[in-house]
């Protein structure tokens, strides 16, 4: 900067000023110093403003799979609003061994960051609060245990009653839920919104119906394959997250099931495309991580303000093709549906 100042004949913090386009710079010694920027090939060494400024202009963002189509969208919701900011973000997965989250983390915030957003897959949070007060913590899709921290959160139970509640009044009795564990939290929700939605109709939930423990879309498609062969099989299918719907959509199409309905609790690409268009519960995962960012860099710009640090988003059925298919009562066999309506 100082080489910079020398050749433009400004001082320092000059250089700064254009740098940082302050409008009170006159034209003439903003050429002079953009023009001595062009010829030393000058550009910022962002660590050494962090030291100066005493802040990072980085988010860190950790989330158990990056490649999750519901996880990478909210990553770009992040990546946008911290750009409007001149800030840029750097991502890691967590993986589904909760045992490591701790360590994981704890090597992304020593980059320097300024702020973290997480979506945590450990039961206990409790070893971030050392570093709350160094930058804003801000957590997604799942609520902090033994922290208190703020959160941003989608309506699991809410989605979860209002698609099984579809798929009923399409007249399905039984309806199969296939999702990950319950030790995961927002499983544990969908199922409990699943649960809620039959017993609202006066209908009894069967435990060969409630397909749990699926790790990936290959688990989820082998376990969709696996209860359409029961003997009194389901008519139509929830499944808990868009990773797990990307495994049981082609397995539907495999066995040339199109008359088994499905609704899948976060949309993924291509699901409005395919044939049948798949039904969803859209969680608009971009808008999360804009919210998440968004309190972040709120949180940077006044430390003391006070936030409402529970948040739950609503999400809403997009109603398209595949919830559609036939209701089969459960005295007929699986295979000779009659229509719904």
């Amino acid at each position: 900067m100082q080489d910079v100042a020398t050749r433009a004949g400004v001082s320092a913090k000059t250089v700064s000023r254009v740098f940082n386009d302050d409008p009170h710079v006159t034209e003439d010694t903003r050429e002079r110093v953009q023009s001595a920027m062009r010829e030393l090939k000058y550009v910022p060494n962002m660590l050494a403003r962090t030291f100066r400024e005493g802040k990072s202009a980085v988010i860190g963002i950790a989330v158990p799979d990056v490649a999750d189509p519901f996880f990478a969208a909210v990553t770009k919701g992040i990546e946008l609003a911290a750009r409007e900011h001149d800030m840029a973000i750097v991502v890691t997965s967590l993986g589904d061994n909760p045992a490591l989250e701790q360590s994981i983390i704890e090597t992304t915030v020593r980059r320097q960051i300024g702020g973290l957003i997480i979506a945590p897959i450990a039961a206990d949070q409790s070893y971030l609060a050392r570093w709350q007060d160094s930058f804003p913590i801000v957590f997604i899709d799942r609520i902090p245990t033994k922290l208190h921290a703020d959160y941003f959160v989608e309506d699991d139970f809410g989605g979860a009653f209002e698609a099984t509640k579809h798929l009923i009044a399409h007249g399905h009795r039984r309806i199969a839920i296939v999702g990950d564990s319950t030790e995961v939290p927002t499983t544990k929700l969908r199922l409990e919104g699943y649960l809620a939605a039959l017993a609202d109709a006066g209908l009894k939930s069967e435990h060969e119906l409630i397909a749990l423990g699926s790790r990936d879309a290959d688990a989820a498609a082998h376990v969709c394959k696996t209860l359409l062969a029961l003997p009194d099989a389901p008519t139509a299918i929830f499944s808990s997250n868009a990773r797990f719907s990307t495994g049981v959509f082609p397995a539907l199409q495999a066995l040339n099931r199109t008359d088994i309905a499905l609704i899948s609790f976060g949309d993924f690409p291509m699901a409005d495309v395919l044939q049948p268009s798949v039904s969803v519960i859209d969680q608009n995962p971009r808008h999360v991580g804009r919210v998440a960012a968004e309190r972040i860099l709120a949180r940077i710009a006044a430390p003391t303000k006070k936030f409402r640090r529970k948040n739950v988003i609503p999400v809403k059925l997009i109603e398209r093709q595949s919830c559609q298919g036939a209701a089969v009562s459960p005295s007929q066999s699986s295979t000779t549906p009659r229509s719904s309506r």
